[in-house]
């Protein structure tokens, strides 16, 4: 399923994207350094989510929102589907500030 998290044998945690017949592409989400052509994998069942709580801000984190930082755990009583549908425009606020890009083609 494109979207679901996978495992190679030596680990690394992988992201299901292009699923075609005889092949799927993955994006790793370690370092996968004895990944190569052939190497076994298997479907974990879970679609690829991320905790989130306020408790995240000012952290550093890997791309499987691990902390890299140094400073230990983060806890998280809820997480959130890595592809979900944004909000309608009508339910979000109002962008009162604008964001400038330094690009004038794109400020204007």
């Amino acid at each position: 399923m494109a979207g679901e998290l996978v495992e190679f044998e030596e680990g690394t945690i992988g992201i299901a994207l292009n699923l075609e017949s005889n092949n799927v592409g993955v994006v790793l989400m370690g370092d996968g350094l004895m990944i190569q052509e052939g190497s076994f994998v298997k479907a974990t069942g879970r679609i690829a989510q991320i905790p989130v709580s306020k408790a995240f801000l000012g952290r550093v984190i890997n791309a499987l929102a691990k902390p890299i930082d140094g400073r230990g755990e983060i806890s998280s009583s809820e997480s959130r589907l890595i592809e979900s549908p944004a909000p309608g425009i009508i339910s979000r606020r109002s962008v009162y500030e604008p964001l400038q890009t330094g690009l004038i083609a794109i400020d204007l």
